[in-house]
C-alpha cells in the first residue's frame, strides 16, 4: 500500500502543476474562479517535522486533485488529499537536506513555475475586472456563423490525360451515365461509387478542383478537364447545402471560452507593445 501511496503524491503532484500553470492564453475556467476562491481557508491542517501546511495551500491542491473545490470535496477526499500532501512535503523535506532546492534544473523549474502561476493569476484577474458581455460572445458567435463554408456534393472522373478526359466530357454531353463511365475509367478510388465524393468544403480540395466546383450549378458537368497534380477532373456538381449550425445556447460555454482567449491575446498584445524584449542567441 506505501508504494501506492507514493505514486498517488506524484500523480497529485502532477495535477497541482497542471491545475496551476496553465499558458497565459488559456483562460479556461479562468473567469470562473472557485466559489471558496474569494474566502482563502486559514490555520494550519497538519504539521510535518515542525513544518506547517497551510489550510490554503490543502484547498488549492485539493481542487487540482479533485477538480473540485474544497467545499465540495467529500470527507473522504480530503484525507485521501491530506496523506498525499503529508507524503510530498516529507519528500520535498527529504530533498532539501539533500541540497536539491540549490541544484541549477531545479532552480530554473521553480523560476518557470513562479513565471507561469503569476501569468495565470494574472490572466485570471484581467478575465474578473473585464469580464466577456453577451453582447460579445454573440457577436463572435455569429461571425463564426457566417464564417461556415458552404458543403458540396459532387462526382468526378480522374484520368491520366487531357485527351481522355476531353473523350469522356463528349461522352456525357451525349447522354452517357456518370457514374457507370466513372466506374469504367476513373482511377480514383471514388471511381467504384460511381465517382461519389460525398459532401466536402472548397477548402477541402485542391485550388483547381474547388474552383471549378465552386462555378458549377447544381445538375451541371465541367465543359473544360481540370488539371491537378493528381491528373485531368471531370466533375460533375449534385448538390450543395449549408451545414447544420449549432444554436448559440448549446454553444454559449465554448463560445465565451474564444472570447476570453480574445480578450487575453489583445491584452498580452497591449503588455507586449510596452515591454522591452532582447532576445540573445
Amino acid at each position: 500500500m506505501r508504494t501506492q501511496r507514493i505514486s498517488l503524491v506524484l500523480l497529485a503532484a502532477a495535477s497541482l502543476l497542471v491545475g496551476c500553470t496553465k499558458p497565459a492564453g488559456d483562460t479556461g475556467d479562468a473567469a470562473k474562479p472557485a466559489a471558496d476562491a474569494a474566502k482563502p481557508a486559514t490555520g494550519t491542517v497538519a504539521t510535518v517535522n515542525g513544518q506547517k501546511i497551510p489550510a490554503e495551500s490543502f484547498d488549492v491542491f485539493l481542487q487540482a486533485v479533485t477538480g473540485k473545490p474544497a467545499t465540495e470535496a467529500t470527507p473522504e477526499q480530503k484525507s485521501q488529499v491530506l496523506d498525499q500532501l503529508i507524503d510530498m512535503t516529507i519528500v520535498a523535506q527529504a530533498g532539501e537536506k539533500e541540497g536539491l532546492q540549490d541544484l541549477p534544473a531545479t532552480k530554473a523549474r521553480i523560476s518557470l513555475l513562479t513565471t507561469q502561476i503569476l501569468a495565470q493569476a494574472t490572466t485570471e484577474k484581467y478575465l474578473k475586472t473585464h469580464p466577456v458581455s453577451e453582447t460579445e460572445v454573440k457577436a463572435d458567435y455569429d461571425a463564426q456563423v457566417a464564417s461556415v463554408p458552404m458543403e458540396y456534393k459532387a462526382q468526378h472522373i480522374l484520368v491520366d490525360t487531357k485527351e481522355q478526359a476531353e473523350a469522356i466530357i463528349k461522352e456525357l454531353d451525349a447522354g452517357a451515365d456518370f457514374a457507370k463511365l466513372a466506374a469504367k475509367d476513373s482511377k480514383d478510388p471514388s471511381g467504384k461509387n460511381g465517382g461519389d465524393l460525398g459532401w466536402f468544403s472548397l477548402q477541402s480540395m485542391v485550388k483547381p478542383f474547388s474552383d471549378a466546383v465552386e462555378a458549377l450549378k447544381k445538375g451541371e458537368i465541367t465543359q473544360q478537364p481540370v488539371e491537378t497534380q493528381y491528373g485531368w477532373h471531370v466533375i460533375r456538381l449534385e448538390d450543395t447545402r449549408t451545414p447544420t449550425i449549432p444554436e448559440f445556447d448549446d454553444v454559449k460555454q465554448q463560445v465565451e471560452q474564444m472570447t476570453q482567449r480574445k480578450k487575453i491575446e489583445a491584452y498580452l498584445e497591449e503588455l507586449r507593445k510596452s515591454a522591452k524584449i532582447q532576445k540573445t542567441e
